[in-house]
């Protein structure tokens, strides 16, 4: 007897009228806000002007957006591209299907365009916002709770999910470990953990991106292993698992390479902002002659005072 479960939605798209309102949209389109709400305190917590950040994420974005689904219509090719399948729904987002790594990477991409034209470096770029990379992946998980996928292997668990029966995609109903739920409780933690190293240590030239990247591929690897949709598999391991592997390597041996040859944090991020507040303080000494006084004014007319001075008393 199921005493205690987690509800699934009975649809994940709400209608109004004839526009169609979408969870799993909507998850990301909020995570993409936090991230970029606290990336934008962080980067002006760091010397960068505000508003940065945001124009970045103008191209990480839509870059993020196309990486992440490149990485799951190419690794599970199957759904779109076999006998039986459309191909047309490998564009249909909305349905859900976003890879990480992908969207990472590509996402990674665009920033670089973006801190280009504005003279930054990618690596505070990324220092900056990867707290908030982490929570939105925490709120866009969500989006698979609407869409009742991407659950774990079948359980009695208080907290288990439940999942309903769709003979569309072979869906069988009974209640499932929330993976989705486990992703994103471990991915604020993940934020948590880089806020608190940041601090702590003062990270610089990347390695608060490189420590978000290690902590956040060990939690996928445990959560994957719960998991029982279709993926692709390598020595008996799925193939999320392998890219978390190596990623984690990958993020570790940057941390400590980066460590030895740039120790500390960048003094300057963003160069346009120390110029705007060189030219800042600038002003005021400019503004603090007259002080109520025209003194250019008046030193004209008191050096003329005594030339007329003398022009009267000559005979």
């Amino acid at each position: 007897m199921e005493l205690a479960y987690i509800p699934s939605p009975s649809s994940g798209v709400i209608y109004l009228g004839p526009i169609p309102l979408r969870g799993y949209a909507f998850c990301i389109i909020i995570g993409v806000f936090v991230a970029v709400w606290l990336g934008g305190r962080r980067w002006v917590a760091r010397g960068g002007q505000v508003g940065t950040v945001a124009d970045i994420a103008v191209w990480a974005v839509p870059f993020g957006l196309v990486g992440g689904r490149l990485y799951h219509v190419i690794t599970d090719y199957q759904l779109y591209f076999t006998d039986g399948k459309n191909w047309v729904d490998a564009f249909k987002i909305w349905q859900g299907g976003l890879g990480i790594w992908g969207a990472v990477a590509l996402g990674a991409l665009g920033a670089w365009i973006g801190c280009r034209r504005r003279g930054i470096p990618l690596p505070a770029y990324a220092d900056a916002i990867a707290p908030g990379i982490a929570l939105a992946q925490a709120i866009g998980r969500w989006g698979n709770w609407f869409n009742q996928e991407l659950y774990g292997k079948a359980t009695t668990l208080p907290w288990a999910l439940k999942i309903d029966a769709d003979p569309d995609t072979g869906r069988v109903a009974g209640t499932y470990h929330p993976t989705f739920l486990y992703e994103s409780l471990w991915c604020i933690g993940v934020a948590l953990l880089v806020i608190w190293a940041d601090r702590r240590f003062t990270l610089g030239h990347g390695r608060a991106f490189a420590l978000y990247v290690a902590a956040y591929t060990v939690g996928r690897g445990w959560i994957e292993a719960l998991r029982v949709d279709d993926a692709h598999h390598i020595l008996g391991l799925r193939l999320n698992d392998w890219t978390s592997i190596v990623v984690f390597a990958a993020a570790v041996a940057y941390l400590v390479i980066s460590a030895k040859k740039a120790p500390g944090r960048e003094e300057v991020v963003e160069p346009a902002a120390v110029e705007d507040g060189a030219a800042e303080e600038d002003a005021p000494a400019e503004e603090d002659a007259p002080a109520g006084k025209d003194t250019k004014a008046k030193a004209p007319a008191e050096a003329e005072a005594p030339a007329e001075a003398k022009a009267t008393e000559q005979p």
